[in-house]
């Protein structure tokens, strides 16, 4: 699976997380910490697997809610369309 932000969505970093602006609309999207680090790693090598097992030995949470946390900021970027597979 290949991920990615679309060509029209640009991100910063920032003191709490990142911020995603989608400059065909002029909307922002933040993330948080954790949303930061599932989409950090997503973007590093496209995989849901490896984005819920960072995030779960990052915060020490089970690898289902891992699981779970990263395919609903997946499906979140999809709906609000700044994000590929």
């Amino acid at each position: 699976m290949t991920f990615s932000l679309k060509p029209h969505v640009t991100e910063t970093q920032t003191e709490n997380g990142m911020v995603l602006l989608d400059q065909r609309r002029g909307r922002y999207f933040q993330l948080n910490t954790t949303g930061t680090l599932i989409l950090r790693t997503l973007l590093k090598d496209g995989s849901p697997d490896h984005a819920a097992t960072a995030l779960s030995e990052h915060y020490g949470i089970s690898t289902q809610q891992a699981q779970t946390d990263v395919a609903k900021l997946i499906n979140a970027l999809h709906t609000a369309k700044l994000a590929t597979t």
